[in-house]
């Protein structure tokens, strides 16, 4: 398999990334929402993510959007403005080829490069065994798990945590920026 051109999201790309989403929200656990959001919904947040020098990747494979990934804040309090939560989501039929691995490790490095200093993921579904393989093989170690927090497909559904020191981590101070 010829590997995955990785690179910025761009606007053009959002109607590939709507129709991703939307098949992991009404056919998976990974993501808690329960009615697929609107290409322009989907726009809104892009540019939200962008908006705040965060990255947004897309992964082209065979000139399609075979996955994308995000970085976007992983609280809003300023305490927290060194530390991203990841989101990574792949085409239905691409999964288990390597692409989400490549993706992940691009956005790592993106958010490195800005000096943010931990990656937190957040994985629908305590069973979601190909999402925490991905973040193991990526350097994240499992946190903890929050029971039943939510319920979708008729089910209860749990939320692992996993952690990733960026670059220096907490080493050193971080670098001075807005809050």
């Amino acid at each position: 398999m010829q590997k995955p051109i990785i690179r910025a999201c761009a606007e053009i790309d959002m109607p590939a990334i709507t129709a991703i989403y939307a098949h992991h929200v009404l056919h998976g656990a990974a993501s808690f929402e329960t009615e697929p959001p609107s290409l322009q919904e989907m726009c809104r947040r892009r540019t939200e993510i962008l908006g705040k020098g965060l990255p947004y990747l897309v992964a082209v494979h065979d000139d399609g959007i075979a996955g994308y990934a995000y970085a976007g804040t992983y609280r809003p309090r300023a305490a927290y403005r060194d530390t991203v939560e990841n989101s990574v989501y792949l085409h239905a039929d691409l999964a288990g080829r390597g692409i989400g691995t490549r993706l992940l490790h691009a956005l790592i490095e993106e958010c490195e490069a800005q000096d943010l200093r931990q990656m937190i993921a957040v994985i629908g579904d305590s069973g979601n065994t190909a999402s925490i393989r991905l973040h193991l093989r990526c350097g994240f170690h499992h946190i903890g798990t929050l029971t039943s927090v939510g319920h979708k497909h008729g089910r209860w559904l749990d939320s692992d945590l996993m952690q990733r020191a960026l670059r220096h981590g907490d080493a050193t101070p971080p670098m001075l920026r807005g809050v």
